[in-house]
């Protein structure tokens, strides 16, 4: 794929977006969102009683008047909001045209790019790990402000996908090295013999705010092979012969929806957000309607 992953008309629309958290932000390092925090900013937050010692600048002098005490204005102090990326570089996700993987790092590299005109703080964690891309993913674990942006476009174009994902794994992990639990966006075909269940409840389970773009290529959806098949997984090697024709395509697509509609109902019970996209469509709808719709910007 070109180094570009993103247009530059398309780079600039994102820019009038802002990610949303439905949570304050917890980050102990100043930015652009509200927290519980109490410290200076212009958003006034609360009063409280006067004590000795307390800086005088900050006594309400009109409240005085009216009460004859002594009160403090409170504001509420700015922080960062934690956005962490988990990007599903598994071999499976080199199928379809275009790849499952290349329709994936652009969602990927739109959501970062957006959040960093935020000033909000971006990591990219990308499984499995390639030993060629090491660097790159150093690079992308901590990323702040708009001058960051073609760095992430960068190393994420650079990346490379192959080998057994393990999704689970690397969410667990994910979950319990994040200092903050902020928002998280996973990006995967989610076809892993392991499942997904226990990754995403650990997430869920430290608090993040969590949404599943689930990619899926066209030939996944409407397969164009029939006959006598000899089907090999990409990342077990395992092997299975079938005869696929008309009665085997109903089976087949009923089998895909049942996935589906468990995936999607496994996030929405537990306040997980929930995008199912094709890696062949407009990458503009699933941005701009199917994002928005998810609350994960707007």
């Amino acid at each position: 794929m070109a180094e570009s992953l993103l247009s530059p008309d398309l780079l600039r629309r994102l820019e009038r977006l802002q990610i949303k958290a439905r949570r304050r932000a917890q980050s102990a390092l100043k930015g652009e969102r509200r927290s519980r925090a109490r410290g200076q900013s212009v958003e006034f937050a609360d009063y409280r009683d006067y004590v000795p010692g307390d800086d005088l600048r900050y006594l309400d002098w009109n409240l005085y008047g009216r009460l004859d005490r002594l009160y403090i204005k409170l504001y509420e102090e700015e922080r960062e909001l934690a956005v962490r990326l988990y990007l599903d570089a598994s071999e499976s996700m080199l199928f379809g045209e275009p790849t499952k993987f290349d329709f994936a790092r652009r969602v990927a590299a739109a959501i970062g790019h957006t959040a960093l005109c935020g000033f909000d703080r971006v990591a990219v964690s990308v499984f499995p790990a390639q030993e060629a891309d090491l660097a790159a993913y150093g690079a992308l674990r901590s990323l702040r402000g708009r001058a960051a942006s073609p760095a992430l476009l960068r190393h994420l174009a650079g990346l490379r996908a192959g080998g057994r994902g393990r999704l689970n794994e690397a969410l667990r992990r994910g979950a319990i090295e994040a200092r903050r639990p902020g928002l998280v966006v996973a990006l995967s075909d989610f076809l892993d013999p392991e499942g997904y269940e226990e990754g995403l409840r650990a997430l869920v389970g430290r608090g993040a705010q969590v949404t599943v773009v689930h990619i899926l290529a066209p030939e996944e959806i409407e397969p164009n092979r029939f006959g006598d098949l000899r089907l090999v997984d990409c990342e077990t090697g395992a092997t299975q012969e079938v005869t696929f024709g008309k009665f085997r395509l109903q089976a087949y697509k009923k089998t895909l929806r049942r996935f589906q509609d468990g995936l999607k109902g496994f996030c929405l019970s537990r306040g997980i957000g929930y995008v199912s996209c094709v890696s062949s469509e407009p990458i503009e709808e699933v941005l701009f309607k199917r994002l928005t719709e998810a609350e994960v910007w707007g």
